[in-house]
C-alpha cells in the first residue's frame, strides 16, 4: 500500500494535469483495461516468439536450435518496432461549441476528450501522436499528453494534408454536417497522402432525434440562415430520412477510400466508440 507522503506526491502532481488529460487517461485505462503495448511480428532486433514453419517462410528464419529441441521447424520472429504516426484532428467550428439540454457536454468538449484518450492509447503502445496542423510537432511517450493537451486549442482549420508523413495515419473527429461534396474534397486531400483514416461524428441527441415541438426558430452557427418552423413535430420524419441519408454518405465516401467510419453521442460513454477505435487502428 502507497505511503501516505507518496500518495500526497501522487495527488499533488495530479493536481498540475488540467481536468482533460486527467479524464482522458481514465477513458483510456478504462479501455485498454491495464497498459498494454501493442506488439506485432515484423523487422526489429527484439525477440517476440517462435512459431512453426511454414510453406513460404525463407529457409533463413528458420532458428535452428529450437527447432533440434523439436521434431519440427521453428521460426524465429521479432518485434515490429517501427513506431507509427497517428495525426489526430477535432473540428474547432461554431458548430462544435453547441449542446443541446439532454447532453452534459458540447460536441467539442466529447471530440477533445477522444482525441486525447485516443492520443493515451497510442502513446502507451509507443506510437507517436501529431496534430493535423502545418507546421506541428510530433509527440512520443506517455508523459506527452498534458503537452499535447496544451498544444490542442487553435484556430479553427481543416486537417492540413502536407502534416501527413509517408504511411501515417489519420483520425479525424467532428459532426461532418458540411455537404457531402466538400467532405468529399477533404477525404480526397487526405487519402492522397494516408490510404488509411478513421472518421469520427460526433453529434448532439437532439441533433440525432429533434426532440423539439410546437413553433420553433432554429439559428444556424456556421452562417446558415435562420429557419422558423411553425410545427416542428410535422417534419421530424423528415428530418430523420435526411440525416440517414447524409450519413449513409459520409459511410459510403469512407468506404470508398478504405476509411473507418462510426458515430458518437454525446450523452453515451466515450469508451465504446475510443474500444472500436482503438482496435481499427491496432495492427493485423
Amino acid at each position: 500500500m502507497p505511503s501516505p507522503a507518496l500518495a500526497h506526491r501522487a495527488e499533488a502532481a495530479g493536481a498540475h494535469l488540467p481536468p482533460l488529460v486527467v479524464e482522458a487517461e481514465r477513458v483510456a485505462a478504462t479501455v485498454m483495461g491495464g497498459v498494454h503495448g501493442r506488439r506485432r511480428a515484423g523487422q526489429g532486433d527484439s525477440f517476440w516468439q517462435f512459431r512453426p514453419y511454414l510453406p513460404g517462410d525463407a529457409a533463413s528464419r528458420v532458428d535452428w536450435r529450437q527447432s533440434a529441441k523439436a521434431d519440427r521447424l521453428y521460426v524465429r520472429e521479432t518485434e515490429w518496432e517501427a513506431a507509427q504516426t497517428v495525426l489526430l484532428w477535432r473540428d474547432g467550428g461554431p458548430r462544435m461549441g453547441w449542446r443541446s439540454h439532454l447532453s452534459p457536454v458540447t460536441k467539442a468538449e466529447r471530440a477533445d476528450l477522444l482525441l486525447l484518450a485516443l492520443a493515451a492509447l497510442l502513446l502507451r503502445g509507443g506510437e507517436r501522436v501529431k496534430l493535423a496542423r502545418a507546421g506541428a510537432r510530433p509527440f512520443s511517450g506517455r508523459r506527452a499528453l498534458a503537452a499535447l493537451a496544451a498544444a490542442l486549442p487553435g484556430p479553427p482549420a481543416p486537417p492540413a494534408a502536407e502534416a501527413i508523413p509517408r504511411h501515417g495515419r489519420i483520425v479525424l473527429f467532428g459532426d461532418f454536417l458540411d455537404p457531402l461534396e466538400e467532405t468529399r474534397a477533404l477525404l480526397a486531400a487526405l487519402s492522397a497522402r494516408s490510404p488509411r483514416g478513421q472518421i469520427v461524428q460526433v453529434m448532439d441527441p437532439a441533433e440525432e432525434t429533434l426532440p423539439y415541438a410546437g413553433r420553433r426558430r432554429f439559428e444556424g452557427l456556421a452562417g446558415e440562415a435562420p429557419m422558423l418552423l411553425p410545427r416542428v413535430e410535422a417534419v421530424r420524419g423528415l428530418y430523420a430520412e435526411r440525416l440517414a441519408a447524409h450519413r449513409a454518405g459520409l459511410r459510403q465516401l469512407a468506404g470508398q477510400l478504405g476509411w473507418g467510419f462510426a458515430t458518437h453521442r454525446t450523452d453515451q460513454p466515450p469508451a465504446a466508440v475510443l474500444l472500436a477505435l482503438w482496435q481499427a487502428l491496432s495492427p493485423p
